[in-house]
């Protein structure tokens, strides 16, 4: 994906699964949730959690994480980015937590989510990350050789 393309794939509102390094025990994975996350072209990704939470405590440790999203309608669609957090914000401020629920929500959900969940204010940290790694996918292409081969025909691989 060329970066202009990328970077706006990834200020799309979309749900994307953060991954982080869990040293917790030898035989463990990375840590990987869905998250709802913030950014601009050319900015940081934005992470709200607990302060207390497992993920809040392995992303402070790591000092590092990684986050993809993707389009789940044909042709599929990546962007993975990967970086050093850059700050912490503690406590969260209330414009950012209110940006993230407005991204996600419509104007009148988010209203009522915020209005329900005031007391996370005190309770959530935001971590902000610079992306330094992008792998990238856009199988549009791809899709299109499929779609142009007679049935049962593979695509030329060139």
């Amino acid at each position: 994906m060329p970066e202009d393309a990328r970077e706006r794939f990834l200020a799309a509102p979309r749900v994307g699964v953060l991954g982080v390094a869990d040293p917790r025990g030898g035989d463990r994975a990375p840590l990987v949730v869905p998250v709802w996350y913030g950014y601009e072209p050319g900015g940081e990704v934005v992470v709200e959690t607990g302060r207390e939470t497992v993920k809040a405590r392995l992303l402070r440790a790591a000092g590092r994480f990684s986050l993809c999203v993707q389009d789940e309608r044909r042709p599929y669609r990546y962007v993975s980015v990967e970086g050093p957090v850059t700050a912490v914000e503690d406590p969260v401020d209330p414009a950012v937590r209110e940006a993230l629920a407005h991204r996600y929500l419509d104007p009148e959900e988010a209203r009522a989510y915020l209005a329900a969940t005031t007391a996370q204010l005190k309770d959530d940290i935001v971590f902000r990350m610079r992306p330094q790694r992008w792998r990238t996918a856009d199988f549009a292409a791809f899709a299109a050789d499929f779609a142009g081969a007679p049935e049962g025909a593979a695509p030329d691989a060139g």
